[in-house]
C-alpha cells in the first residue's frame, strides 16, 4: 500500500499574509486487471510490456505459464495491477490443467476489468472457449476489453476491419484496442483507454512496485523458461523446476534446483549428450539470474524423474501450483 507523507512541522514568524491551499491533484485510481485468452496467445509478452520488465516468461510452448503472475505498473496518479493467467486449458484430464482451469477462474471472479487477448485477424474454438468464461452470469457487470495483438502481422489495416465487425457481433467488448505489445507506442496508448475502468481507491502497492513475486518464484520461472526454450518440443509440457537450496552471502546467491520430469527418457533429452543440454540451461538461466538480481549467481542443477506428478493433486500441492 502506498505510505501516507511524513508529518512535517511548520513554523511562521511575523507572517501576516495567509497562503490558499493547494489544489487537490485527481483522486487516485487502482484496480486488478487480468489478462486471458488460449494458451500461447502472447499474455506473459503483453504483461512484460506492461510492467517495463520482465517478470513473466514466455516461450513458444503452450502451458508456459501455470502460475498467477501479478504485475505492476503505476502512471501519474493512477496503479494498474496486471494479472497474468494460463491459457485455458481444452483437455481437462491431467490434474495439473485442472489447476491452471482453476487458478484462472478464480482470478475473474476477483478483478476489475478483463483484458481479452486475441490475435489480430484470428478467432479460433480455442478463442471460443475463453470468451465463453466471460459470457456467463457473474462475469456480464465486468468489463472486457478487446486487445487484438499482433497488429504487425496484418499487411493491410482495411482487412481487420470486418474481422473486428465479427468480433463486436460476438460479445459487448468495453473497448477494442488493436496493438503490438512489442511497440511501446501502442502499450502507452493502453494505458490511457483503461485508465477511466479504475476505481476511484487507494493504491495496492508502492509506486515502485513491479511484482508481488519473491527473487525465488522468479528464479524457478527463469530455470523453466529456459528448459523449455532449449528442448524446443522435444519435451513434454509435464516437467517443473523445484527449488532445493537458496543461500544469499552477501552479493552471492547459492542455488540448486531440480528439473522435474516425469519419465527416464525426458530426463535424457535435458541432459543431452555428455551434459551439454542441461549446462547451456544452467549457462543460459545464470546469466539471466545475474541480471536480474544485480549480484553473482551459483548454480547447480539436477535432473529427476517423479512419474505421474502431473497428474498427482498431492505432488501439485508439494511442487506450489494453486
Amino acid at each position: 500500500m502506498a505510505q501516507p507523507p511524513s508529518e512535517r512541522t511548520i513554523a511562521t514568524v511575523n507572517d501576516t499574509t495567509s497562503t490558499p491551499p493547494a489544489e487537490a491533484g485527481p483522486p487516485q485510481r487502482c484496480g486488478l486487471i487480468a489478462i486471458v485468452g488460449r494458451p500461447n496467445v502472447g499474455k506473459s509478452t503483453l504483461m512484460n510490456a506492461l510492467v517495463g520488465q520482465k517478470i513473466s516468461i514466455t516461450s513458444n510452448k503452450a502451458q508456459t505459464t501455470r502460475h498467477r503472475i501479478t504485475g505492476v505498473r503505476t502512471v501519474d496518479e493512477a496503479q494498474f495491477v496486471f494479472v497474468d493467467t494460463p491459457g485455458f486449458q481444452m483437455k481437462h484430464a491431467a490434474a495439473l490443467n485442472r489447476s491452471l482451469n482453476r487458478t484462472v477462474l478464480s482470478t475473474l471472479g476477483d478483478v476489475d476489468l478483463v483484458l481479452f487477448l486475441v490475435e489480430a485477424g484470428r478467432f479460433g474454438m480455442d478463442d471460443a472457449k475463453v470468451l465463453s468464461l466471460l459470457q456467463d452470469e457473474g462475469m456480464k457487470a465486468k468489463p472486457v476489453v478487446l486487445v487484438a495483438n499482433k497488429l504487425d502481422n496484418i499487411q493491410r489495416r482495411a482487412d481487420l476491419l470486418p474481422w473486428l465487425k465479427s468480433m463486436q457481433d460476438r460479445h459487448a467488448f468495453a473497448e477494442f484496442v488493436p496493438m503490438s505489445a512489442h511497440k511501446k507506442s501502442d502499450v502507452e496508448r493502453l494505458f490511457g483507454i483503461l485508465k477511466p475502468y479504475l476505481p476511484e481507491q487507494g493504491w495496492f502497492y508502492d509506486e515502485d512496485a513491479l511484482t508481488d513475486r519473491s527473487e525465488k518464484f522468479l528464479a524457478s520461472e527463469i530455470i523453466r523458461e529456459k528448459l523449455f526454450r532449449l528442448t524446443g518440443d522435444e519435451l513434454p509440457y509435464t516437467s517443473t523446476v523445484i527449488l532445493d537450496k537458496w543461500e544469499e552471502e552477501g552479493a552471492l546467491r547459492r542455488i540448486s534446483a531440480s528439473i522435474v520430469v516425469e519419465r527416464d527418457a525426458h530426463k535424457g533429452m535435458i541432459i543431452g549428450e555428455g551434459g551439454e543440454r542441461l549446462k547451456r540451461i544452467g549457462s543460459e538461466a545464470r546469466q539471466e539470474l545475474e541480471r536480474l538480481m544485480e549480484a553473482k549467481v551459483f548454480l547447480e542443477l539436477w535432473v529427476k524423474v517423479r512419474s505421474g506428478w502431473a497428474d498427482s493433486e498431492e505432488h501439485l500441492r508439494t511442487y506450489g501450483y494453486e
